[in-house]
């Protein structure tokens, strides 16, 4: 039975399904969050994935690949537990710096993308005080005193920013994650 089939029968309620996708995926999916995660946290992460596709498997769409699915709630419950524990003080630049090419599949690509390209709304329109030094500090990799001549402003503005953009983000990658577990 393919993985869409089986997401389908959780989101009708059939536990035995639910369970199939634990076998076929806690494998792996293990041992990518151990890349993150201290190793006595990664079964309680994992426990948290699986409960969390049980009460959103209504929402998932079956355009694209069911693994990738499963990876992007992992991983966004990684992040929440990080967070939770405080130890999340890198992860929003290991996210902001990683490359495309750094990821092994198609679909970690995609839902980094997604991720944080919805993270990066938060920040206000674009072109925006915000959003336009999130684009030059990490998109074009700019130096501080570059972008402050750039915006005309202080260095120190420009600091000022580049801390209120992270903690807007870093609270708009957090309530992507309490959303993509069911409001938990």
């Amino acid at each position: 039975m393919e993985d869409d089939e089986l997401i389908c029968r959780v989101a009708a309620g059939d536990d035995t399904a639910l369970r199939e996708l634990f076998f076929r995926h806690a494998p792996w999916l293990s041992a990518r969050l151990r890349s993150t995660l201290p190793v006595a946290d990664v079964e309680d992460v994992l426990q948290e994935t699986f409960l969390a596709v049980w009460r959103g498997a209504r929402s998932y769409e079956p355009r694209g690949i069911g693994a990738g699915w499963l990876w992007g709630i992992a991983r966004r419950q990684a992040a929440l537990w990080l967070r939770q524990s405080g130890r999340a003080g890198d992860l929003l630049t290991r996210l902001a710096s990683a490359e495309p090419a750094e990821v092994e599949d198609l679909s970690d690509a995609v839902v980094w993308q997604v991720d944080l390209a919805a993270a990066v709304e938060a920040l206000g329109p674009p072109g925006g005080p915000d959003r336009e030094v999130w684009r030059l500090l990490y998109e074009e990799d700019r130096s501080v005193s570059s972008v402050a001549a750039l915006m005309g402003v202080p260095e120190g503005t420009i600091k000022s920013r580049a801390h209120r953009v992270r903690r807007l983000l870093q609270a708009a990658l957090g309530r992507r994650a309490t959303t993509a577990n069911g409001g938990s």
